[in-house]
């Protein structure tokens, strides 16, 4: 059980902080289409979280529910993959980091849909619709940006060179996914990294983009080291709550 609440947490910090970080682009979009799609997926996010931290607080058992797991935690107790925390940056940096994202969501939801914990199951399932639908979004954007313009597909080259280093992160495992892939409750992260691969190759040769040769690593997001930035964002997504203690809608 406290495995499987180590790794919601992982999961749900993953949904929450990068729904937080598309959430600032509402109202920013390059066109009101695209304004509207990056808010919706924004909102799908941070629903999924939702649900994700319904199920851990539960398991917890301490009575804290989803709303103290969101707003009411310190920045080094949050397990999100240091990817998600990435600043916005231009258009092809959002976009570079979502499809990165977007590729191993999808592959670890539909893994995720055989687990023997049935609530983890109902919520990869709830979850797996929309995140098809991010990636059919993101994939199609990074082959416009690299089959674009000279510009943009300088941009989104850029965002790949840049982000690429953090993409590892999302297969780590530790103590808490080796036991609970052993249990059945998740799948083995590393077997997902050539799948992830194999996808990600895929969109990249229709866009005409490249990998960089030394992948390279930093994160530490798992373990609750977060990169400069966590600490800005969580003051913006923690504001309403710490300065209106149990407020409510």
């Amino acid at each position: 059980m406290e495995h499987t609440y180590k790794f919601l947490l992982r999961i749900g910090d993953d949904s929450l902080i990068l729904g937080q970080r598309l959430a600032e682009l509402c109202g920013h979009g390059p066109i009101l289409e695209e304004d509207i799609a990056l808010t919706n997926i924004s909102l799908d996010l941070i629903g999924q979280a939702t649900n994700i931290y319904t199920y851990a607080a539960q398991l917890e058992g301490k009575g804290r529910d989803a709303d103290a797991l969101a707003f009411l935690r310190l920045e080094h107790q949050y397990l999100n993959a240091i990817l998600v925390e990435q600043p916005n940056g231009n258009f092809a940096d959002t976009l570079v980091r979502q499809f990165f994202f977007d590729v191993y969501r999808k592959l670890l939801f539909e893994q995720l849909l055989t687990s023997i914990d049935q609530q983890v199951a109902a919520i990869a399932e709830k979850s797996l619709k929309e995140t098809r639908y991010h990636l059919k979004h993101s994939s199609e954007w990074v082959i416009r940006l690299g089959d674009g313009t000279e510009l943009s597909k300088e941009r989104a080259q850029f965002a790949i060179l840049d982000l690429w280093r953090y993409t590892e992160e999302l297969f780590y495992m530790d103590e808490t996914e080796i036991q609970l892939a052993k249990a059945g409750v998740i799948p083995n992260l590393k077997d997902l990294k050539p799948l992830w691969m194999e996808q990600v190759l895929s969109v990249l040769n229709l866009a005409t983009l490249t990998l960089p040769e030394n992948q390279g690593f930093f994160g530490a997001g798992r373990q609750g080291r977060h990169s400069e930035h966590m600490g800005f964002l969580l003051a913006q997504l923690q504001y309403m709550q710490r300065v209106y203690p149990n407020m409510q809608w």
